[in-house]
């Protein structure tokens, strides 16, 4: 067996591996090849520094690799990793990072960064065997607003580059996927909420599917919150959120007021190289 960057392997290929690896997962993963395609766009993806094991011509694991300068750092942000069930306990995840760290060194990366669910301890372990080291703990959400709507607000759409982002807040906090540098790439739409000549919140959110990316208010009470939520809901209803850093307890509280679901937990975890 040997590692290769995936720059030359088809994205099929790729997609095949993926969905054998991630088979009986934690959580029920999509199964459409344009989901992936979009979202890995959007993510910074960079497949000739993604790399994977091949059997002979057979693609059996990966790391799939966004490439961006985010926070003071060109990051290489893993968008997934797996290893067919067949070659499970081969260490293979190892093998391709001992041969892919120093590719992305040569290339300017400073930092390797993924989210993994908290109850794969098995995974955990193996990148702590790397070097990663835990630096955050996030909460994912979804489910159907429930909150009564409050209709004492005006929705503004705006274009992603009218956001002033230096004045908001908690951008640290994100993930990789829903910071401003894949938003910009991804299909969002950007809301401002006002009541009178005010702006009081904000939320960017994939209108169709229900995701949220980013959601803030700019005075933390109840009550803007249960504005905000209302006019999430004016826009869709059914929502998905992913990440929200547990150090935000305000709006964790908020969330779980209008009837969302925790539905899983992760980390994210880096290594400086």
């Amino acid at each position: 067996m040997e590692v290769r960057h995936l720059g030359n392997t088809n994205f099929d290929v790729i997609m095949k591996c993926f969905l054998s690896a991630f088979d009986n997962y934690f959580v029920k993963m999509p199964t459409d090849h344009e989901f992936y395609r979009r979202g890995w766009k959007a993510a910074g993806v960079q497949y000739d520094l993604s790399f994977g094991m091949f059997d002979e011509d057979i693609l059996v694991g990966f790391i799939i690799s966004a490439i961006d300068q985010r926070q003071g750092h060109l990051t290489a942000y893993n968008s997934g990793t797996g290893v067919i069930p067949e070659y499970r306990g081969q260490r293979i995840v190892k093998s391709i990072y001992d041969y892919a760290l120093p590719k992305l060194v040569e290339h300017g990366v400073t930092k390797c960064q993924l989210e993994v669910i908290t109850e794969n301890e098995k995974a955990i372990k193996s990148y702590q065997g790397i070097g990663f080291k835990i630096r955050k703990h996030y909460k994912c959400f979804k489910g159907m607003v429930t909150t009564e709507i409050d209709n004492d607000f005006i929705l503004k759409k705006v274009n992603h580059q009218d956001m002033d982002w230096d004045a908001l807040s908690n951008q640290d906090y994100y993930s990789w996927d829903n910071q401003k540098e894949s938003i910009a790439k991804g299909h969002f739409d950007c809301y401002q909420v006002w009541i009178k000549d005010k702006i009081q919140s904000y939320f960017i959110m994939n209108s169709e599917s229900g995701y949220v990316a980013q959601f803030e208010v700019f005075e933390d009470s109840a009550k803007q919150w249960t504005i905000l939520f209302s006019a999430i809901k004016s826009v869709n209803r059914n929502i998905r959120i992913n990440n929200i850093d547990d150090r935000l307890t305000h709006k964790l509280k908020a969330v779980e007021a209008v009837g969302l679901e925790n539905t899983v937990d992760q980390f994210e975890m880096e290594l400086f190289i």
